[in-house]
């Protein structure tokens, strides 16, 4: 592999063990894997990063695994203040992390970039996963690339925009009916031939590239950090690439400290937060997911035990929200805001009006929502919701 000088391969999140770069999957201890970088000799401060494009995440490649990535300028993406927002809920500042700018309308390009580079540069002939929706449709992108061909596990009840681009894209699909675990099943026991996985945590390189979504957020605030940053939970690969990427900052001494980091989860399918609210970190499956934000029915995440210690590790805390109040929460956000919140989105701005309430963020304190999908890839939901208001 083509990897920047300060990449040094992977590690096991828990014990340290080293990997190469190569690897996928877990580590011998039953644990995902992470990319692990030399921090001596990065400097972006005082004009380290200034002749540098602003308008892609490559900005950071110093930190970032592939000297030369697949990119279709993902990442460089606003930090959307509202003080109309922000005084509604009472706060100093809120601003949107708009994600759904991104080159297909998700921060998941942000790790599937790295991730198919990395199957690339392994000269993989084939790469797959299962996706609830949004994944499925960036892995086509990059793959089509690469000139590689791709295959995408979705359920049944995947948007439809999402279905229509694997195949503009140039990806294969297959529909499998029920839910995302039913769609995991489905491409473990119907993809017989020889594939690279794209699988979020399976491939160390999905999270690790969230981690530039930090890197943007704190240098748009000249190195400093705000007092809260709320994000969707679904597989924890978000939760856990945030949490990674302000880390570094902090240690790269950047930054002071780590934002508290909040997550949001739909309450009809919350196992993360069951886990953070028994006080543990090992995330039992939802019995019985019922959500309509389909990019947070995630009823077993590999992630789940990673966003548990991230979210502790940053004194902050996870949140489970009602449909109801996620849709509305992202029909304000657009109205008020103009940036095109998802559903997902709207999970992390409805717990941002529960911080509010509950007096968890107040009147000196900036805040920071991240909008992890395009407005456009739920706006039948989005209207539906307005219909049922008589809109």
């Amino acid at each position: 592999m083509e990897t920047r000088e300060a990449f040094l391969g992977l590690e096991c999140a828990e014990t340290g063990e080293r990997y190469d770069a190569s690897t996928t999957g877990q580590s011998d201890a039953g644990v995902h894997l992470t990319p692990v970088y030399d921090l001596d000799g990065i400097d972006w401060d005082d004009g380290g990063l200034a002749d540098r494009p602003t308008d892609t995440m490559w900005r950071y490649a110093d930190l970032l695994p592939f000297s030369s990535p697949l990119t279709a300028k993902e990442g460089g993406t606003p930090l959307v203040a509202s003080a109309e927002l922000a005084a509604e809920l009472g706060i100093k500042s809120l601003s949107i992390k708009d994600e759904g700018r991104n080159p297909t309308g998700t921060v998941l390009d942000r790790g599937l970039s790295p991730a198919v580079t990395a199957a690339r540069e392994a000269d993989a002939e084939l790469v797959a996963l299962a996706s609830a929706g949004n994944a499925g449709q960036s892995a086509a992108s990059y793959a089509s690339m690469a000139d590689l061909r791709s295959y995408a596990f979705v359920p049944s009840r995947a948007p439809f925009s999402n279905k229509a681009m694997v195949n503009v894209h140039g990806g294969e699909m297959r529909v499998v009916g029920g839910r995302y675990p039913d769609a995991e099943d489905g491409l473990h026991e119907q993809l017989q031939s020889d594939w690279f996985t794209l699988q979020e945590f399976d491939n160390p390189y999905r999270h690790d590239g969230i981690k530039t979504l930090a890197f943007e957020v704190a240098e748009s605030l000249d190195w400093s950090v705000p007092d809260a940053v709320i994000v969707p939970a679904s597989t924890g690969e978000v939760v856990t690439g945030v949490a990674n990427g302000f880390r570094q900052l902090r240690e790269l001494g950047l930054i002071d400290e780590v934002p508290s980091l909040y997550a949001a989860q739909a309450s009809g399918c919350a196992p993360i937060y069951a886990a953070h609210e028994r006080g543990e970190r090992d995330v039992e499956p939802w019995e019985h997911p019922d959500t309509i934000v389909g990019e947070l029915e995630i009823p077993d995440p590999k992630g789940g035990a990673a966003a548990v210690h991230a979210v502790e590790q940053t004194d902050g805390d996870i949140l489970a929200i009602d449909d109801e109040d996620i849709l509305e929460s992202a029909v304000v956000a657009a109205q008020t805001a103009g940036a095109e919140v998802g559903t997902a989105g709207g999970a992390a701005m409805a717990a941002a009006w529960q911080l509010a309430e509950d007096g968890v963020v107040g009147e000196t304190d900036d805040v920071v929502v991240v909008n992890t999908e395009s407005g456009t890839k739920t706006a039948d939901i989005l209207r539906s919701h307005l219909m049922g208001q008589g809109i």
